[in-house]
């Protein structure tokens, strides 16, 4: 795993993307703090961290498009692929090397803080919990993008659906407004999901019938709940439409709230997204 960290790391850095990428991050970063922290003596250093969220967007999928659509590109992935290395070896030493570069820019950023308090306009435990938060949501967001890296071997294609995933999961809050009436749209929402499940379950298992039986098992499902609860439906896709937004988390840190609910979803996403990376990449091995 640190030789493929080693590897990874200096891939990255080996031009000017890394440092770039880290540059471009620390000077949005500055130049918000410099704006809401200085000019207007504004105390609240979280705020100033997520009025930056949006630099993710665009950091994330540009720093995770090299990690292995670059590598089916370039057809140096079948070194890995033969490699005496394990597949979570591979994985976990690309996806801590990416978090490494992300976190240059972050500790650059905890510099602000100190800055401030030669001021006495901040609260140092709680700008610094929302810079650990604000850390775990990039880490989750790395992950995200790692997977989607995996997908494919284009690498154009890669990057604009790790943007897509988190500019769809950035306005999640307002998406989410949007669906509060009825319980039937929750209900074709659902079928969808069913239907795409029993997608991956007939191309997983093979067996076109395994997959129709489980779309089927499942939209049965869907019609009692639909006939005998459907307040429960709708409340669940609520919850479901809460649980894609990633930004929203977050939000509990920057009001100095230490979220322990928030950070096992960072780190359960992230957990998540590395294991379906490494179920592909394996699969890739052996085909």
């Amino acid at each position: 795993m640190i030789a493929i960290f080693k590897r990874e790391w200096k891939s990255i850095f080996s031009g000017m993307l890394g440092y770039s990428l880290c540059a471009a991050y620390v000077l949005v970063g500055v130049l918000y703090f410099w704006v809401y922290n200085l000019l207007n003596l504004y105390p609240d250093f979280g705020y100033t961290l997520y009025s930056t969220t949006f630099a993710m967007l665009v950091f994330i999928p540009i720093l995770t498009v090299r990690s292995l659509a670059e590598e089916r590109r370039a057809r140096t992935d079948q070194l890995l692929l033969t490699a005496p290395v394990g597949v979570p070896s591979i994985i976990l030493g690309k996806y801590l090397a990416m978090v490494a570069v992300f976190t240059v820019p972050v500790a650059v950023l905890g510099l602000c803080p100190l800055v401030m308090r030669m001021y006495g306009i901040v609260s140092l435990a709680k700008a610094y919990g929302a810079l650990f938060g604000y850390w775990l949501l990039g880490c989750a967001g790395i992950a995200i993008g790692l997977f989607l890296s995996g997908l494919t071997e284009n690498t154009i294609l890669a990057a604009l659906s790790t943007f897509g995933v988190l500019l769809l999961s950035y306005l999640m809050p307002g998406i989410q407004t949007l669906f509060t009436v009825g319980s039937l749209l929750a209900l074709g929402v659902f079928g969808l999901l069913a239907a795409l499940a029993g997608l991956l379950a007939g191309i997983r298992s093979r067996s076109l019938t395994f997959g129709m039986l489980v779309f089927l098992g499942l939209c049965l499902a869907l019609g009692l709940l639909y006939g005998l609860q459907s307040a429960a439906l709708t409340s669940a896709f609520s919850a479901l439409l809460g649980a894609l937004g990633l930004f929203t988390p977050f939000e509990s840190f920057i009001y100095g709230i230490f979220s322990i609910p928030a950070v096992l979803y960072y780190v359960s996403i992230a957990a998540l997204f590395l294991f379906l990376a490494g179920q592909g990449l394996e699969k890739r091995r052996w085909n």
